[in-house]
């Protein structure tokens, strides 16, 4: 009997043994895989914007979708500060259409807003064509079935589906370039963005922009037409009003293009704004509006256009004013001292050094 005992003893402790070693091994690759993984805390940060809205604690009436377009031409903290509207941008950097879909529905797990925009800007690209800008929106979204799905519909040649489980196999060999902030936020991140904002606070005028290159088509691809009718399908679907919108931006763009956007709203009553349209009415100047020569609007050129369409927005949908919300507007106060210190430590760092040294290009990680 003693023996028998002994040897169940030894089983015991060699299974007990086996389970910690396991258990162990587990620990140290899931710490080695967030120490790997991108931070996008400095230099190239949208790739933190995905996963910054799973943060919030507010309800949104105005959820924003898009690329660059969309997270650097509207600012939320504006329109909640002029209107009381409760607005978020789930934009990332070149977010295709399919991927919009199903940030969509993400959202659509967790609230239900009254209005969805979506900026056209992204339909241009029928299919996914580049793996970081896949991972800096796919990354961050929490495992669903709609992250199933968007990988699936956006992964390009070499990339494949075990990588994104574990992301460790994709940057595996990314020793070589960790800083001090990848050891700083292996477990935690700074919120990088204002409600989905990407603020930039420097100036760089326009000049005359080169003419576009013409097109074999304008036509847009079929599976860019496919996703967004299932945008339109499902937002009808949830009684939430959809607005297609193009930011106030000449450069990368085709009028032929605008037509096939607005033969589409018509098509199916949909509205759509080509800000473009109302440059002047919104008082916007691209000679201090845009901080990279009229690709993407600054800070002021945000606020201008947040300003203009939080009005049209307004007049022509039931939103709440949540300034008059106690638990909304006191999370939202929050919010504008971020914003307000962001600006002031921009406008430091230019007034200092006539440059961003902390934000944007120029930004480097230690």
């Amino acid at each position: 009997m003693a023996d028998k005992s002994n040897k169940d003893n030894k089983v015991i402790k060699r299974v007990v043994t086996a389970l910690v070693l396991l258990a162990l091994t587990f620990a140290i690759l899931a710490f080695l895989q967030k120490l790997l993984m991108p931070k996008y805390q400095k230099g190239v940060i949208e790739g933190s914007f995905t996963e910054e809205y799973y943060k919030e604690k507010v309800p949104h009436d105005v959820i924003i979708f898009g690329d660059c377009d969309a997270y650097e031409s509207y600012s939320p903290v504006k329109m909640y500060q002029e209107y009381g509207i409760s607005a978020y941008i789930r934009g990332s950097g070149e977010q295709y259409i399919n991927q919009t879909y199903y940030l969509l529905k993400d959202v659509l797990r967790t609230e239900t807003p009254k209005v969805v925009v979506v900026s056209i800007h992204n339909m241009q690209h029928d299919v996914p064509r580049n793996e970081a800008y896949n991972r800096m929106t796919l990354d961050g979204m929490r495992w669903s079935q709609d992250k199933v799905d968007a990988i699936n519909s956006s992964m390009v040649e070499g990339e494949t589906f075990a990588s994104y489980v574990f992301p460790i196999l994709r940057y595996h060999d990314r020793w070589s370039q960790l800083t001090r902030t990848d050891f700083e936020h292996v477990f935690s991140k700074n919120i990088t963005s204002h409600n989905g904002y990407y603020m930039r606070c420097d100036i760089k005028p326009q000049g005359k922009l080169p003419p576009p290159t013409p097109l074999l088509t304008y036509k847009f691809g079929d599976n860019a037409m496919a996703y967004l009718d299932k945008i339109r399908v499902l937002c009808e679907e949830n009684g939430i009003e959809l607005i297609l919108v193009r930011a106030p931006i000449e450069f990368g763009w085709y009028e032929q293009w605008d037509q096939n956007i607005e033969e589409y709203a018509a098509q199916y009553g949909l509205t759509y704004i080509n800000f473009c349209d109302y440059s002047e009415e919104m008082g916007l100047d691209m000679t201090v509006d845009t901080y990279d020569a009229g690709v993407h609007l600054n800070i002021y050129g945000a606020e201008k256009l947040s300003v203009f369409f939080g009005q049209y927005l307004v007049d022509n949908y039931d939103l709440t004013d949540y300034r008059n919300v106690p638990e909304v507007a006191a999370e939202y106060e929050k919010d504008i001292q971020f914003y307000n210190e962001m600006r002031d430590d921009q406008l430091y760092e230019i007034a200092t050094y006539g440059e961003l040294k902390s934000y944007g290009a120029n930004a480097i990680e230690n």
